[in-house]
């Protein structure tokens, strides 16, 4: 099974909120499921935005305590924190040279081209609330799940720290998040290919 097809299985299984399957709908006329999770960190490959998505939800079971958390909300956050992602990159290219040859090749890679710069927590937020109602916890998860890498956070805002005292939901999701990126995923770059539509 894919990325993909795990993605879509873990979420009708486990998202049954009013408003999920116009959301998946959406999701799949969009490039979310061929799109980087980054230009040239982690996931910088075709799929590996939904590869990260996958990832993080994973990762965040084994914070999953019985009778306190919900398996939908860990659903929702992990699979869909970063949608933001979708539209978000596109392919370009650039000059290299051919250490071996000599010569100039042009060769693919990610940039960015937000389509929709509303931010990248809240951005996330919006986009999952045009179709389905999310709960506090869910929307401050998904809001502050990139912790100290938020430009807010740089900018001196506090609020981050209300919501993870608040909201033990919020913490799991940006450590899982974390370590997905930092621990699992890193090795995984690759330039795109031709084959991206």
């Amino acid at each position: 099974m894919g990325y993909k097809e795990e993605f879509i299985e873990i979420y009708q299984r486990e998202i049954k909120r009013q408003g999920s399957e116009p959301l998946l709908s959406w999701l799949q006329q969009t490039d979310f499921f061929t799109a980087p999770a980054s230009t040239r960190y982690h996931c910088a490959c075709l799929g590996g935005l939904v590869q990260h998505s996958v990832s993080v939800y994973q990762t965040m079971q084994k914070y999953y305590e019985e009778g306190i958390d919900s398996r939908e909300s860990f659903a929702i956050c992990g699979l869909l924190h970063d949608i933001c992602k979708a539209q978000f990159y596109k392919v370009s290219s650039r000059n290299v040279k051919n250490e071996q040859t000599g010569q100039w090749e042009k060769k693919p890679y990610y940039s960015i081209e937000d389509q929709f710069p509303y931010g990248h927590g809240e951005k996330s937020v919006f986009l999952i609330e045009r179709f389905l109602r999310l709960k506090t916890g869910e929307a401050m998860a998904i809001r502050w799940h990139m912790g100290g890498f938020d430009d807010a956070v740089k900018g001196g805002c506090n609020a981050i720290s209300q919501a993870y005292e608040r909201y033990p939901l919020a913490v799991k999701l940006h450590l899982s998040d974390l370590e997905s990126t930092y621990l699992h995923e890193n090795g995984t770059s690759a330039v795109p290919n031709g084959h991206i539509k």
